[in-house]
């Protein structure tokens, strides 16, 4: 099967998925999307833990697990349960001090893998977890749906629109960055163009979404520069996943999403972005907790 395939069938059965989980499932603060993004949290950092091994950054696959849903599922839990702000630190608090207390019942013949240990189990509670927490956190929105179903067509139109300019205008302008040599200008032209057509698109059809906190700025110029800067990060999270594989000499975090690798490899720059846009949003535009 052709990798051109394989891309449209993930985006032909990705993008009605995404709609479904974010709009028909809203129940319980859109509990079913949220408790998905925690599953993938862990999928994703137990991928990252592998490739931390070949540096030997080791850590168990379950602990991974455990440490990589820890922030997102702390969002659902505050979400859920109308539970403090605090909430959230406090279960990464509890799992940097297992982390630690870990390594205070290491045998002898493992002090030498101590460091290692501490950094992989910080480093997989972080990436992607701490990121994808704000992605939960979006669902404290009114609107909460529409404004999380944009992010996210954000994201896959930068991806897809970068791909498919890459593929047809970018044979002579690659190699622009080292740790990604297949990307090139065309794409991150058309990753550009990509985001700002879908925040364009959004503010036309659910403009009540959009109440512009500045009425000096026109809201057209805040909607386009929301998802123009979401997408330039969601590139940057991509080029960042790339240099970790890169360095642990990964093709491929997994190979659990069909034409498109692992989990990790699927929500690189949904990860990065959520924060960016998490900021951007509540600064540039007016909205209060459902």
């Amino acid at each position: 099967m052709s990798v051109v395939v394989k891309r449209l069938l993930v985006f032909t059965i990705g993008v009605p998925l995404v709609v479904v989980f974010v709009l028909f499932l809203p129940f319980g603060s859109n509990f079913a999307l949220n408790a998905v993004i925690t599953v993938f949290s862990a999928i994703a950092a137990v991928e990252f833990s592998l490739m931390l091994k070949t540096k030997n950054l080791c850590i168990g696959k379950p602990a991974a697990a455990v440490l990589g849903a820890l922030a997102p599922l702390s969002g659902v839990v505050m979400l859920v349960f109308n539970s403090p702000s605090w909430t959230a630190p406090l279960f990464l608090m509890a799992g940097a001090c297992a982390v630690f207390i870990s390594c205070v019942f290491t045998s002898e013949k493992d002090f030498d893998g101590i460091i290692g240990r501490i950094a992989a189990g910080i480093a997989v509670m972080v990436y992607p977890g701490v990121f994808l927490f704000w992605l939960v956190m979006m669902s404290a929105w009114q609107n909460a749906g529409i404004i999380i179903l944009i992010f996210l067509l954000v994201n896959i139109a930068c991806d897809s629109a970068a791909w498919l300019a890459g593929m047809l205008f970018g044979k002579g302008n690659r190699g622009v960055v080292a740790v990604s040599p297949n990307k090139s200008v065309a794409g991150f032209i058309g990753g550009a163009v990509g985001s700002a057509i879908i925040g364009v698109s959004a503010l036309l059809i659910v403009p009540e979404v959009f109440t512009p906190r500045f009425d000096s700025v026109p809201v057209t110029v805040l909607a386009v520069g929301l998802s123009l800067c979401t997408g330039a990060v969601a590139a940057v999270g991509d080029l960042v996943e790339s240099a970790i594989k890169r360095s642990c000499n990964f093709k491929d975090s997994g190979s659990l999403m069909l034409g498109r690798g692992g989990i990790l490899d699927s929500v690189d720059s949904i990860a990065v972005a959520a924060p960016v846009f998490f900021l951007l949003y509540n600064v540039l535009f007016i909205n209060h907790p459902s």
